[in-house]
């Protein structure tokens, strides 16, 4: 979930310029292979959607990009270990919020006096993402008492405010209505063509893949089926 930044550059003309890269990679549970020989190769400043059904092996996907799962065998080559300055921030499905604190708690958890020049900073930043995504009148509130769409902004919001290298999101629109769901990903969208942000987003959401630039990579019972442009949907 945390490793260090930089700030990636668009474009791939260089196949060592990547972000992350797995060699033939697999990932076994108890005898059940979640995913199986993936081949995949990330580069700074891409949009990638990684879609397939229920069980197909997307989180597991994103556990061992995040770091958060060690392959079974294969390589999983990871920003932090190209470079210190890399960083990674994922949104988990289960959010990982703190439950009895407020949003904004929650927020200040991302605070970073390596990342910022004061609090001032981080506070006016916390306030340009909450009012972007319209849950600054309500970051008093307790995690508890909020919905799961509320809740998922602010586990985004969180994630965002680590300032990280790439952004990995599993299913992170799941309770939101289609507007709040548009509108998060336009602020992604222009987080990666303004910082060059690299997200890779799990989903099943079909019609948000059309509305946005990017690739996908889909998994269908642990393997890679496909990997490219997006008009495979």
């Amino acid at each position: 979930m945390l490793t260090a930044r930089s700030h990636p550059q668009q474009g791939n003309s260089n196949h060592q310029n990547y972000l992350f890269h797995l060699d033939n990679m697999s990932v076994e549970y108890g005898g059940i292979r979640a995913l199986k020989n993936v081949q995949l190769t990330i580069y700074p400043g891409e949009i990638l959607f990684v879609t397939g059904p229920s069980g197909a092996g997307k989180t597991s996907l994103l556990n061992v990009l995040g770091g958060h799962l060690e392959p079974s065998s294969g390589k999983a080559i990871l920003p932090h270990q190209r470079s210190s300055k890399h960083f990674c921030s994922t949104v988990f499905q289960d959010l990982r919020l703190m439950q009895k604190k407020t949003c904004e708690e929650n927020l200040w958890l991302a605070f970073d006096s390596s990342i910022y020049n004061s609090k001032t900073d981080f506070f006016r930043e916390m306030e340009d993402l909450a009012k972007l995504l319209n849950v600054a009148d309500h970051l008093n509130r307790k995690v508890e008492d909020c919905n799961g769409g509320f809740k998922q902004k602010i586990a985004m919001i969180r994630a965002l405010l680590a300032r990280p290298t790439a952004l990995l999101a599993d299913e992170p629109t799941s309770s939101l209505d289609k507007d709040n769901s548009y509108r998060l990903f336009e602020v992604l969208n222009h987080l990666n063509h303004k910082k060059g942000l690299t997200i890779v987003w799990a989903t099943h959401n079909k019609e948000l893949i059309k509305q946005f630039p990017g690739k996908i990579a889909h998994l269908d019972n642990g393997k890679l089926v496909y990997s490219g442009h997006a008009c495979f949907i």
